[in-house]
């Protein structure tokens, strides 16, 4: 590693607008893409994980195409 070290800054505490704080870091400015992406890592036992991919290969999507739908349904978008 490098050791260089690259600040995040601090989480707002009660901050109404804490979305616009996490999306910060994620902005593309490039015009193509009117989406941000973020990595998530998430610790799963390599049984859960085999199961996951095993279904994604039977659907013929990634693992990250079948997560990400599963989460979109879980947790829509909340319109105001």
């Amino acid at each position: 590693m490098s050791g260089k070290r690259i600040g995040i800054g601090a989480r707002p505490m009660a901050d109404p607008h804490a979305e616009s704080w996490i999306r910060q870091g994620a902005a593309f400015d490039n015009g193509k893409v009117d989406r941000y992406t973020a990595r998530m890592t998430l610790d799963v036992t390599p049984a859960l994980r085999t199961r996951i991919k095993l279904a994604a290969f039977d659907r013929g999507v990634t693992m990250a195409e079948m997560l990400r739908e599963v989460l979109e349904r879980q947790f829509p978008e909340v319109t105001s």
